[in-house]
C-alpha cells in the first residue's frame, strides 16, 4: 500500500483515482449513485472523542498496516490528514469521502482504493468508517465491497461488538450493523409537478431521511437541480440484508413514480419542459462565465431532456461525471496543474477564472448533444 508519509505532499494524489461515477449503473435514469458505509471501532481503545496521549497515532498506524496486508493491499493509498491541503480536502468532500464537518485532526487519516470506489476514514467519529460507492442503484454490490474488506480487516484486529447489540459505535444510531445506506437520485418530474413534499413525508414515515445534494433551489422549495439523497437513519433496524431490502424496495418504488410522472407531465406540459431544456442548453452554450448553481440546474435540465428523448449524445455516466468535474475543488485542482490563457479582464480573479473554466467544461460536454 502506498503511504503518504509525514513529509510528503498529497497534492498530486487525490485526483488521480479513476472516476467510478463516470460509469452507467442500474436505474441510472433516476438513481445516480449508491453509498454503503460501515462504522467500526476497536475493542481496546476509547472512541476518538475520548482519545488520550498517543491513542490516535496508534489506531491510525494499526489501520494503515492492516490495509497494507489485505489481499490487494497494493491498491490502497493511505493519506495522513495533516498532509491534505485545502484543495485535497475539498475534492474528498465533493466526492463524498468526507463531510464538511469531518474531524481531520493530526491523528486522523484516510485510505482510498485506486479505483476511488472505496475509502475509509480513520479516527473521525469512529475509528473506522468504511465506504463503498457504486454508480446507479446497487446497494448489494456496495455492501459486498464493504463487507469483504470488513471481514479481511477482522483478521488483523478486533472490533467492539456483542451478541445483543451488534457492533458498538460512538453514536447510538450506528450501533447494530454499523451500516448506513444512501442513494443520490434525480427527481425532476416529481419536483416539477409539486409532488415532492408528499414524497418526502411518505419516505420519512418509513424511517428514511431525505436531503438535498447540492443545496436549495432559487425558489427554496426544493433541491438545486432536483438532486436528492435518500438514506437510512438507524443501523439497528434488523440485519444488513433487512436494511438493504427496506431502502432498495423504497427506491424501486420511487424510481417507478418518477418515470410514470415524467411521462405524464411531458404529455401534458411538453412545451414548458422543452423550453426548460432548450434554454439551459442555449445559456450554457453561449456563456463565458458560469456559477455552480447555474451549472447544476443546466445539467439537471439536460439529463431530464435525455430521459424524455428530447436529446441524445451523452450517457448518464458522462452527465453525472460532469457534476463532479464542475465542483470548485475539482476545478481548482485543474487550475493548479494546467496552464490556462484567461481573458485579460478575469485573469487576476480566481473566482471569475473558476467560473470561466466551468463554462468551458459544460460547453465541451454539451457539444456532443443532438436534439431530436
Amino acid at each position: 500500500m502506498a503511504n503518504d508519509g509525514e513529509n510528503e505532499s498529497s497534492k498530486s494524489n487525490i485526483s488521480a483515482f479513476d472516476a467510478w461515477y463516470s460509469l452507467d449503473g442500474q436505474e441510472s435514469d433516476v438513481v445516480l449513485s449508491t453509498r454503503v458505509r460501515l462504522a467500526r471501532d476497536l475493542a481496546n481503545f476509547p472512541f476518538p472523542s475520548r482519545f488520550r496521549e498517543d491513542d490516535a497515532e496508534r489506531v491510525r498506524t494499526m489501520a494503515f498496516d492492516a490495509f497494507s496486508h489485505l489481499q490487494e493491499g497494493e491498491k490502497y493509498q493511505a493519506v495522513l490528514s495533516s498532509n491534505l491541503d485545502l484543495v485535497g480536502k475539498r475534492i474528498l468532500c465533493e466526492r463524498g469521502v468526507i463531510k464538511q464537518n469531518t474531524n481531520l485532526s493530526r491523528g486522523s487519516g484516510i485510505v482510498i482504493r485506486d479505483d476511488g470506489a472505496f475509502s475509509c476514514t480513520v479516527n473521525d467519529v469512529d475509528h473506522f468508517r468504511l465506504s463503498a460507492f457504486c454508480a446507479g442503484m446497487n446497494g448489494v454490490g456496495a455492501f459486498q465491497v464493504c463487507k469483504t474488506i470488513d471481514d479481511e480487516l477482522q483478521d488483523f484486529m478486533q472490533f467492539s461488538a456483542n451478541r445483543e447489540r451488534g457492533f458498538l459505535t460512538s453514536r447510538f444510531s450506528d450501533c447494530g450493523s454499523g451500516m448506513k445506506i444512501s442513494f443520490r437520485v434525480h427527481l425532476p418530474a416529481i419536483s416539477f409537478s409539486s409532488n415532492l413534499q408528499n414524497i418526502v413525508e411518505e419516505y420519512e414515515k418509513r424511517g428514511l431521511g431525505v436531503r438535498d445534494c447540492f443545496g436549495l433551489s432559487a425558489e427554496k422549495s426544493g433541491a438545486l437541480g432536483s438532486f436528492y439523497e435518500f438514506c437510512t437513519r438507524c443501523a439497528g433496524n434488523g440485519s444488513e440484508i433487512d436494511q438493504l431490502a427496506l431502502i432498495s424496495g423504497a427506491l424501486r418504488s420511487l424510481v417507478e413514480k418518477e418515470r410514470r410522472l415524467s411521462e405524464k407531465v411531458f404529455s401534458s406540459r411538453m412545451t414548458e419542459i422543452r423550453d426548460r431544456v432548450y434554454k439551459s442548453y442555449a445559456l450554457s452554450k453561449f456563456s463565458f462565465l458560469c456559477d455552480l448553481r447555474s451549472a447544476i440546474e443546466a445539467i439537471s435540465a439536460i439529463k431530464w431532456g435525455k430521459n424524455l428523448g428530447i436529446l441524445s449524445g451523452l450517457s448518464d455516466g458522462e452527465i453525472y461525471a460532469l457534476i463532479y468535474r464542475i465542483q470548485p475543488g475539482h476545478i481548482q485542482f485543474v487550475m493548479r496543474n494546467r496552464d490556462f490563457s484567461f481573458p485579460e479582464d478575469i485573469a487576476k480573479s480566481r473566482a471569475l477564472s473558476e467560473k470561466h473554466i466551468r463554462a468551458l467544461l459544460i460547453q465541451e460536454a454539451f457539444g456532443k448533444i443532438a436534439f431530436r
